[in-house]
C-alpha cells in the first residue's frame, strides 16, 4: 500500500479529537510530501540535524512535532522550528528551552516527558518528580515556554496488560496536575501517548495525540 493509502486508513481509525502526528524520522522527504498530499499537516521527527533539513526541504505550513531525546547542545538549533517539543525530560532542559526561546523571542510548546516504562534507557520524569515540580509551581519561572500536558511512553513489551497500565498510570499523572485548581494552568490539555502498535489502548486511556510512523511510512530507513 502506498503511504497515501496507509494515511487515509490510520487517519480513518483514529477518534475525532485525537491528533495524529505522522513520525516521519529516517523517511525521505518525498514520502513525506505524499503524507502532505493526503492532507497530512502534523509531522514528528526525532533528530535535531534531520528536522532542520526537513523544515527547508519542505512546505512552511507544516506542524513539526520533536519526539525524540533532545540533547541540551541541539536546543538553540530546534527553537523556532517546531511546533512543539513533545520530549522534555529534564528541568534542566526545559530551562535552557525558555532561556533559549527567550533570546529569539519566540514562545516553545512542550510537553513533559514522563518515564513509567520498564526499560532503564527511556528518558523522562519519574512519576513524582513531575508531580513535585508542579506542585512547587516551578513552572511560574518560564517566560517564554508554554507547558502544553504530557508525552509519555509504555513499555515495549508484548503484554497488552503491561501496556495498558503504563498509559493508565501516564493518563492519572497527567490527569491529577491537568485538574487541580490551584496551579492555575491554562491551556495544559494535551497527552500524547501511542504508537504505531499500541495506539488504540492509549486512545482508550485518554491520549489526545498520537504518534504513528511505520503504520504510515513502512519499516524505518536509516
Amino acid at each position: 500500500m502506498s503511504v497515501r493509502e496507509n494515511l487515509l486508513r490510520v487517519r480513518g481509525e483514529i477518534p475525532e479529537g485525537v491528533e495524529l502526528v505522522a513520525v516521519s524520522k529516517f523517511h525521505p522527504a518525498e514520502m513525506i510530501e505524499e503524507a502532505y498530499e493526503a492532507g497530512q499537516r502534523c509531522f514528528g521527527e526525532s533528530r535535531v540535524q534531520e528536522l532542520v533539513e526537513k523544515v527547508k526541504a519542505l512546505p512552511s505550513d507544516i506542524r513539526w512535532h520533536f519526539i525524540g531525546h533532545l540533547q541540551t547542545n541541539k536546543v538553540k538549533q530546534l527553537i523556532g522550528k517546531v511546533a512543539l517539543i513533545e520530549s522534555v525530560d529534564s528541568e534542566k532542559l526545559l530551562n535552557l528551552i525558555d532561556a533559549e526561546s527567550r533570546k529569539t523571542g519566540v514562545v516553545t510548546r512542550v510537553l513533559m516527558q514522563v518515564h513509567v516504562a520498564m526499560e532503564e534507557t527511556k528518558f523522562g520524569f519519574y512519576p513524582e518528580e513531575l508531580l513535585e515540580y508542579f506542585r512547587e509551581k516551578k513552572f511560574e519561572s518560564l517566560t517564554n515556554t508554554h507547558i502544553c500536558g504530557v508525552m509519555g511512553m509504555a513499555s515495549n513489551t508484548d503484554d497488552l496488560d503491561r501496556v495498558r497500565g503504563d498509559f493508565h498510570k501516564i493518563a492519572t499523572i497527567y490527569r491529577s496536575i491537568a485538574n487541580d485548581p490551584s496551579l492555575g494552568l491554562r491551556g495544559f490539555d494535551m497527552l500524547s501517548m501511542g504508537m504505531s502498535g499500541d495506539w488504540q489502548i492509549a486512545v482508550e486511556e485518554g491520549a489526545n495525540i498520537v504518534r504513528i510512523g511505520s503504520a504510515i511510512f513502512g519499516a524505518r530507513q536509516y
